[in-house]
């Protein structure tokens, strides 16, 4: 095989990883913004019981 094309098969790879780490990254953050609304409203349950 050529060099060439290992050089792109590397480009091709590393473009792979980094969209698939940008997703992760953004399904962390969306998880992490759930989380806090669901513990507000869980304090704003307790706060409406008491």
């Amino acid at each position: 095989m050529d060099e060439r094309n290992f050089t792109y098969m590397f480009y091709g790879f590393a473009a792979v990883w980094v969209c698939l780490v940008a997703y992760v990254i953004s399904l962390a953050a969306r998880e992490k913004r759930l989380r806090q609304q669901l513990d507000g409203l869980k304090k704003l349950m307790e706060d409406r019981t008491k």
